[in-house]
């Protein structure tokens, strides 16, 4: 996986000078930006996509960015693209991949405003980069630093769903043989599931939802750690709760994972929020309402020891997160 280790990327992030016209600067933990514009808010995300299902590579270029920017209450409105594949590239295959790409932003009422396509020989497979804008109120901005102690601890689908369906694309066979044939050709068909544009657009319109993640790279591990770095908290969440599939542990047990690896698989298109306990119950409704699992793990604390409890046991939350998602998609 390609992020670079936190202290690394703050030396970089450390180069980036104030602006007053930035609300929201590049920083850790933060996976869209927002700045003035005309006195409204511009909520701005950009994301690489390459290594994932071909048939779905323009659909996850456009959703990737589009989540991160819902995730902050705003509603993705524009967006730039870049196609870029090794030399060799035939034009259909940047034909198709911009069919999938359109078909992407017209559901999501996205226009796309520019874009660049070119073939080089540093490049050995196919990358696609795309940046998303999106205005939002000031006063409905959510960002991932607003988590408040006594918030609950919000999950919308379970854990590890993203690197499920792409194993079971990409490794048909194996899937069948680990998850049976039946699920795997489940599995297959959850690509959309990695998208949270929808859900995460609905759940900033309900008061009391103060902070959202995905749990992209990194997993849980990675999503809870940065909601808590940025918003000053600790937290606390119950092993028993989290939803974890039966093939997750399947993938656990065949490459020989451990619990602290298997919090950190891959699990774009999960939403963990920090929402009040009064919004409880409108949140609930509103996420059945849509056809999502609802899972409430724990809550953030003032105390800002990050505790995970197993069988009535308390320990340490892992602090790295030691993703696992290229281990299991490289298997051959």
């Amino acid at each position: 996986m390609g992020k670079l280790a936190t202290k690394e990327l703050q030396k970089m992030l450390d180069c980036i000078k104030t602006d007053a016209r930035v609300i929201v600067p590049p920083m850790i933990g933060y996976d869209a930006g927002v700045h003035l514009l005309d006195g409204k808010y511009v909520a701005v995300a950009t994301d690489p996509c390459t290594g994932v299902p071909e048939e779905w590579f323009g659909w996850l270029l456009i959703n990737y960015s589009a989540s991160d920017v819902a995730l902050f209450g705003a509603k993705p409105e524009f967006c730039t693209i870049n196609l870029l594949g090794p030399i060799g590239t035939e034009p259909e295959v940047f034909q198709k991949i911009m069919k999938q790409t359109c078909s992407a932003t017209d559901e999501l009422g996205i226009a796309i405003v520019r874009g660049h396509t070119g073939v080089y020989d540093s490049l050995k497979d196919m990358l696609g980069v795309c940046t998303v804008y999106g205005t939002v109120e000031p006063k409905k901005l959510i960002t991932p630093g607003n988590a408040k102690a006594g918030d609950l601890i919000l999950c919308t689908k379970p854990l590890g769903l993203e690197t499920l369906t792409n194993f079971s694309l990409a490794h048909k066979e194996k899937a069948q043989e680990l998850f049976g044939a039946k699920k795997q050709q489940e599995l297959s068909k959850l690509v959309p599931m990695q998208s949270c544009v929808k859900e995460a657009f609905q759940l900033a319109e309900i008061g009391g939802v103060h902070a959202m993640h995905d749990a992209t790279e990194g997993g849980f591990v990675a999503a809870l750690n940065e909601l808590a770095q940025a918003s000053k908290v600790g937290f606390r969440v119950d092993w028993e709760k989290i939803p974890v599939p039966a093939e997750v542990y399947a993938l656990k047990e065949h490459f020989k994972l451990t619990d602290d690896q298997m919090l950190a698989i891959s699990s774009t298109g999960t939403i963990l929020a920090a929402v009040a306990c009064e919004a409880q119950e409108k949140v609930t409704a509103k996420l059945t309402e849509h056809g999502l699992s609802v899972c409430f793990l724990g809550e953030f604390t003032k105390n800002p020891e990050r505790i995970l409890v197993k069988k009535s046991k308390e320990a340490a939350f892992p602090r790295v997160a030691d993703d696992p998602y290229t281990l299991i998609l490289s298997e051959k």
